[in-house]
């Protein structure tokens, strides 16, 4: 019995209102430790021990040392003062805990427990439900289509050149419009450009000027045709905010250079002493990069301009929300702040917010929505790219991931493979089977699944400046296979509540046969995804009956029921994806 494994605080972290009468409550422990954990619970004022409520709570994560123990309450009127404690059942002995700690008899309701205060409404959840359920495709605009020759920069290189850190190919607004049939037909519905604002670079992440639409991408009226289109299918957009730096010829950083200590700008970024200079660099700039001086946004006329950059886009051409760079370098209250405005203006924009490890400190209810989630990316990458980790690391770090956050936010954080920071998954890849198993499983996890522009094709490059290459627009020439598989996935997903929304759980890991397999589960429907990567068939014993193969896609219109002996043969290096309906209860 692990006592000091065991851990539970009043705080955010273990219990947050979902709604003015439902809590959702988690207690951790060593793995392995404890039988059962109960919680009971009952309101301020309620003495009668006979009349508090009891529940189980379920075992809904496992890492490598900790359980994760989890459940739902909903109480009769607004959540207010509910009071409560744990049962916790070992081999040897019985536990309570309450906030005086622990005690081995029973506790009674005015002796030794937690209180949960008051459901604010603020400290619920207030994301919109769209969120939830997207697939994002993400886009870097001057890679992806030319759409209008007279914008194309004159120094640009012809589409299909080798991709370098300087040079320019003519994608543009435009572009992205002419594609949108593609883009649809893949099945996203949530479209994600990086930054799209007057800038030098290529990249556009060094902006010049935050409120006009870069020449050689097209006009503002572009955009607007675009948000218009987007919308017109059903589709939601996202813009980049590159608010945690500029660019160095933004108009008040020049400023600064030209003026020094006398410049009004001063406080608006983090010069070392004076004339600031470049060589030696006496500023603060992200990543110790001279071009991208960095924004102090604790200062408070430098918040009010980015707060009022972000109401402009949304306020004048209905953008769906914002991708927000660097995040997590970014000072909290600037984004309780600029959540705080946003949200007063689009209740149903969605703020979704760069980190490249635990995002805990973004995802408040009143901070982001969700966030980049590269820990998601990293576990597939050395699984099934490089080979790294067996499937009970696999198991491991998933679990633990998915234990850093409320059910809720897990549900929709943006999973990726790859990105314009990334090498490309299939370049990581040797094994083409390998990506199809890793999209089978970002397309099958909690979250909402993330394509980078052109993987769908099989585009294929090394990091920054590799992965930015040209979309591959000749048929003849793009991974059709690879594309289907894309395809039939976001379709299966989309068509099932279970893999859509559904809970998860790890169902088995195998690591001789390399294989890591888990169910997603909702009630009236069940998924059970195989994912094998070893070089053998493996054959899956099912525990229950019921189970019929919905992936890889029947022939017929009819799906496939698994055999009488409850089985199923997993090729290798390929995924078995089974369902049955039925009721459950978590």
């Amino acid at each position: 019995m692990n006592v000091a494994a065991i851990s539970h605080r009043p705080t955010e972290d273990y219990i947050c209102p979902e709604g003015r009468d439902s809590l959702a409550i988690e207690l951790t422990a060593a793995r392995g430790d404890c039988k059962t954990v109960s919680l009971w619970y009952w309101p301020r004022g309620e003495d009668d021990p006979k009349k508090r409520q009891k529940r189980e709570m379920a075992l809904s994560l496992r890492d490598a040392y900790k359980d994760y123990y989890r459940v739902r309450i909903t109480t009769p009127g607004i959540s207010a003062y509910t009071r409560y404690c744990f049962c916790l059942e070992f081999e040897e002995e019985t536990l309570w805990l309450g906030g005086k700690g622990f005690q081995t008899r029973e506790p009674d309701t005015q002796e030794n427990f937690f209180e949960f205060l008051w459901p604010n409404p603020s400290d619920c959840d207030p994301t919109p439900a769209w969120t939830k359920e997207q697939i994002y495709y993400q886009i870097f605009p001057e890679r992806f289509c030319n759409g209008d020759d007279r914008l194309t920069p004159a120094n640009a290189v012809p589409w299909g050149n080798a991709p370098t850190r300087e040079n320019f190919m003519g994608g543009d607004l435009r572009g992205v419009l002419k594609k949108l049939d593609h883009i649809q037909s893949l099945g996203a519905t949530c479209l994600y450009l990086t930054p799209i604002f007057k800038a030098p670079a290529n990249h556009k992440y060094d902006t010049a000027d935050y409120y006009e639409i870069d020449p050689a991408f097209g006009t503002k009226e572009d955009l607007r045709a675009l948000v218009t289109e987007v919308h017109r299918r059903g589709m939601r957009i996202l813009l980049d905010g590159v608010f945690n730096h500029c660019g160095f010829f933004w108009p008040p950083f020049q400023d600064l250079l030209a003026e020094g200590e006398s410049s009004r700008y001063r406080d608006w970024f983090f010069p070392h002493s004076f004339p600031v200079t470049t060589e030696p660099c006496n500023y603060d700039c992200v990543g110790h990069y001279k071009w991208m001086p960095k924004l102090n946004l604790a200062n408070p006329a430098t918040e009010e301009y980015f707060i009022e950059v972000g109401k402009y886009w949304i306020r004048n051409f209905d953008i769906d929300g914002w991708r927000l760079d660097v995040a997590d370098e970014i000072p909290t209250a600037f984004w309780t702040a600029f959540s705080t405005a946003i949200l007063r203006l689009k209740p149903d924009a969605l703020l979704l917010g760069e980190t490249w490890g635990d995002a805990g400190k973004l995802l408040a209810p009143n901070r982001l929505h969700t966030a980049m989630n590269y820990l998601f990316r990293d576990t597939a990458v050395d699984w099934l790219a490089r080979d790294a980790i067996k499937p009970s690391a696999v198991d491991h770090r998933l679990n633990n991931m998915l234990a850093l956050y409320p059910e809720a936010v897990s549900q929709r954080l943006y999973n990726l493979l790859d990105s314009h920071d990334t090498a490309r998954f299939r370049y990581l890849c040797a094994d083409k089977n390998r990506h199809k198993l890793a999209v089978a499983l970002q397309m099958t996890f909690p979250g909402c699944p993330a394509v980078f522009y052109g993987d769908e094709v099989g585009l294929s490059g090394g990091n920054d400046p590799g992965c930015r290459m040209a979309m591959e627009w000749d048929e003849r020439k793009q991974d059709r296979e690879l594309l289907q598989w894309y395809s039939d996935l976001i379709r299966l997903r989309k068509e099932s509540t279970s893999l859509r929304s559904g809970w998860f759980k790890t169902a088995f890991v195998d690591d001789d046969a390399n294989v890591f397999a888990f169910y997603r589960f909702c009630e009236g429907e069940t998924s059970l995804v195989i994912l094998n990567a070893g070089p053998e068939t493996y054959q899956a014993s099912l525990k229950e009956e019921g189970w019929q193969k919905v992936f890889p896609l029947p022939s017929t219109d009819n799906p496939t029921v698994v055999s009488p002996e409850q089985t199923i043969a997993v090729p290798a290096c390929c995924v078995e994806i089974v369902q049955k309906k039925v009721k459950v209860q978590k």
